[in-house]
């Protein structure tokens, strides 16, 4: 009897670290995809900023959906077939999933919104960086709405990002630029997209949910185009832009996002986002040779700082 229960103990625990070694590779496969998701998102913001020079911003952001959503309808008219084959069913979106498209939707709308424009008024290094203090603020935010403390970490975290953005954006007469104000509201819309994703990814299919969520924004945003904005035509470049965004940093990026945040936290989200400005810095000095000031420099090491602390010792 004996050996029978310590036979059971050793499957069990076998068992046991083969499931952790499988959810630990998981998370590393899913993090490791969503450090190629913030790459692409650190590349587009000298694209954005050109298009947006020579085309209105809800109209581009219009196109640059209408591309995310066309690139998702073959695959969701497969995986839709190939439900319907296997169990039967028409596959068709929940009620629920579309609570959580438009919620997420209107999150991912305002924080590219707030992005586009204030890239009309400030650099692309800059703008990487301000969207970047999303890392700061989901897991405040988060404690928050749990009605928990956050730790000493997050507080750190706060007050060394608070100081770099000062840094970065302050002017001489102590101002904050006009398009430095909107990208920060970006970073909040951009949080609250984070902490959107991860409360809703892991109840609905991923494809389903990041094709709902791009067309909340398309829709929202061509509606917007109609109603305030005069179209010139179109050229190449703007084309380009739209179609490299919305298929790769919009469709793929969110639909990567959106199933790798079922295998890891949104903490861990968070942190790897944390090298998006990075990646938007060196872009933006490749393409255009932006070069920033020594003071705004270590306005952004400060703010790189806050996030890394910001995220230390939480959901690792």
């Amino acid at each position: 009897m004996a050996a029978d229960e310590s036979s059971m103990t050793g499957a069990l625990a076998a068992s046991l670290r083969r499931y952790v070694a499988v959810r630990q590779r998981r998370q590393l496969v899913a993090d490791a995809a969503l450090l190629v998701v913030t790459a692409i998102w650190g590349s587009t913001f000298v694209m954005v900023k050109e298009a947006v020079a020579a085309y209105p911003v809800f109209s581009f952001l219009a196109l640059r959906f209408t591309f995310a959503v066309l690139s998702l309808l073959p695959l969701i008219l497969l995986r839709r077939r190939a439900r319907a084959a296997a169990r039967g069913s028409s596959g068709a979106i929940d009620s629920p999933g579309l609570v959580a498209s438009l919620l997420i939707g209107l999150a991912l709308l305002a924080g590219y919104a707030f992005q586009t424009f204030g890239l009309q008024l400030t650099t692309p290094a800059k703008a990487g960086f301000i969207t970047g203090l999303a890392v700061v603020i989901v897991p405040v935010v988060s404690a928050l709405l749990f009605r928990q403390v956050p730790r000493w970490n997050a507080w750190l975290g706060v007050a060394a990002a608070t100081s770099g953005l000062a840094m970065l954006s302050l002017q001489a007469d102590l101002t904050v630029g006009a398009g430095d104000l909107l990208v920060f509201g970006c970073a909040l819309a951009f949080a609250a997209h984070i902490l959107l994703t991860g409360r809703f990814s892991p109840r609905h299919d991923p494809l389903w949910l990041t094709l709902g969520q791009v067309s909340v924004v398309g829709i929202l945003s061509a509606v917007a185009a109609l109603a305030f904005e005069q179209r010139p035509a179109l050229t190449g470049s703007v084309i380009f832009a739209a179609g490299f965004t919305g298929v790769l940093a919009t469709s793929a990026a969110f639909g990567i996002q959106t199933l790798a945040q079922r295998f890891t936290t949104s903490t861990h989200t968070a942190l790897i986002f944390a090298a998006e400005p990075v990646f938007a810095g060196l872009f933006s000095f490749l393409l255009i040779g932006e070069v920033l000031s020594a003071r705004q420099l270590a306005g952004c090491g400060l703010i790189l700082a806050g996030m890394v602390v910001g995220e230390l010792r939480r959901g690792l």
